[in-house]
């Protein structure tokens, strides 16, 4: 399995190309925000299925046993 987080729970790794300017901006704005990168790309992804659910309904997620 995958290593455990302070907070008990793990997130399996997700490899993710982008360019080195929007590297650059990701960092720019997790530093802003006192974040991390990685965590500030949770928030981004997080805020934008948020707002695609308010507009369209919930998103189907099948749970893994």
């Amino acid at each position: 399995g995958f290593p455990m987080n302070r907070y008990g729970n793990y997130y399996p790794p997700f490899s993710l190309r982008i360019s080195d300017e929007l590297l650059a901006k990701l960092k720019y704005l997790a530093q802003e925000n006192h974040r991390s990168t990685n965590k500030q790309l949770e928030f981004i992804l997080a805020s934008y299925v948020e707002q695609y659910e308010a507009a369209h309904g919930p998103i189907p997620v099948q749970q893994e046993p």
